[in-house]
């Protein structure tokens, strides 16, 4: 008999078992507002949004399915509550580098996406470190890292809620939601020089830190993007003479004066370049000498490519050189001569046609540079 009732004990264990299996199963089924994603790369940063879109599907949307305000939603811990801005789950909005929105800092990371509509044409855009909570049923104040106050705007019916990036920079996305006839925008703004010089910090204190190119990567980064110049100038000294792998090069040497010249030390740039000239080939002597005439420095540049015309007789592109310097300094005969002998020596069609179309400038009095 112990044993029978034994035999009963399990067997009731396993039916309930099975029962709560059964009650907790969940099924992969489809929802009726199906899951997005949108993501936009600013820099080398990155903006993700993961939300759920719901369609108007005739309904009033704006002040009655989604009511103005907070509101108490009846469910959850939450007593007044904003809009999920979407559907089902939360609306998560993620950045792989600290941001800037509204004039406001605020970090890399995941954070739930609530808004609340006015019926002013206003939003307050909310960014909840809480992202895992089901929709705004538990919204806790408290757990806010940035509110921001925007200005909606009206735009044609869009029937599926849409987040998109509908401006982007070189430094920033706005940002926008799209539902009815309402467009919720936000601007989101990166320091982008600072993260990619972060990241170039980093990134040189492991593998790519042993490639001459990082360090001249690197160098060229900083000075055109408001780095800090004498740091690029160790980065690029680095490269061509400081490191196992450093090699000079007319490349690396021209990094070096350009940030120099911005640095005020544009003679020193300058006769780095000299030293270099003797082993620069025909192409980077020419392409040194149309550096020298964007800074101004003409007589320099027509020395450089009289040098060009020395080292290399009669070869493409030294006359065209000759004639872009003549031309800077204003002496159309001479440049007209020197690129009627480079119409001789272009090596293909595409060279003559772009010499011939300088040709005709000078014949009308223009500079071709």
């Amino acid at each position: 008999m112990k044993q029978l009732n034994q035999l009963k004990y399990i067997g009731l264990f396993v039916a309930m078992l099975f029962v709560n299996l059964d009650i907790n199963a969940q099924l992969n089924t489809p929802q009726g507002s199906q899951k997005a994603s949108v993501s936009q790369t600013v820099g080398i940063s990155k903006i993700y949004i993961d939300y759920s879109r719901p369609s108007v599907n005739g309904r009033e949307i704006w002040g009655k399915l989604v009511p103005y305000g907070m509101n108490n939603l009846g469910f959850g811990t939450a007593k007044e509550s904003p809009w999920r801005a979407g559907a089902n789950e939360n609306t998560i909005i993620k950045f792989t580098s600290d941001v800037t929105i509204g004039g406001q800092s605020l970090k890399a990371g995941k954070y739930g996406l609530h808004m609340v509509i006015h019926e002013n044409d206003k939003a307050t855009v909310i960014f909840s470190k809480n992202h895992t909570a089901w929709g705004s049923f538990f919204y806790e104040p408290s757990e806010d890292a940035l509110k921001v106050e925007v200005n909606t705007a009206t735009v044609p019916h869009t029937e599926l809620l849409t987040f998109d990036f509908v401006n982007v920079d070189a430094t920033s996305a706005t940002a926008a939601l799209k539902w009815g006839t309402k467009q919720i925008p936000f601007k989101i703004e990166f320091d982008v020089t600072n993260i990619v010089l972060a990241d170039i910090r980093r990134k040189m204190q492991d593998q790519p830190g042993f490639s001459r190119q990082t360090w001249e990567q690197a160098a060229n980064y900083a000075s055109n993007n408001g780095g800090d110049l004498n740091e690029a100038l160790g980065w690029i000294d680095n490269a061509i003479a400081g490191q196992f792998f450093s090699q000079q090069t007319f490349a690396n040497t021209s990094i070096k004066a350009g940030i120099l010249n911005k640095l005020g030390r544009q003679q020193e740039g300058l006769d780095a370049m000299d030293a270099f000239l003797p082993q620069a080939t025909v192409l980077e002597m020419h392409q040194y000498g149309r550096q020298l005439i964007t800074l101004g420095l003409k007589d320099r540049a027509i020395e450089v490519f009289k040098l060009n015309v020395k080292n290399n007789k009669d070869t493409w592109p030294v006359h065209y050189g000759m004639a872009r310097g003549y031309s800077a300094a204003g002496n159309y005969k001479s440049a007209l001569k020197h690129l009627k002998m480079a119409l001789n020596n272009a090596p293909n069609a595409v060279s003559k046609g772009r010499v011939q179309a300088n040709i005709d400038k000078l014949e009308k009095g223009e500079d071709i540079n």
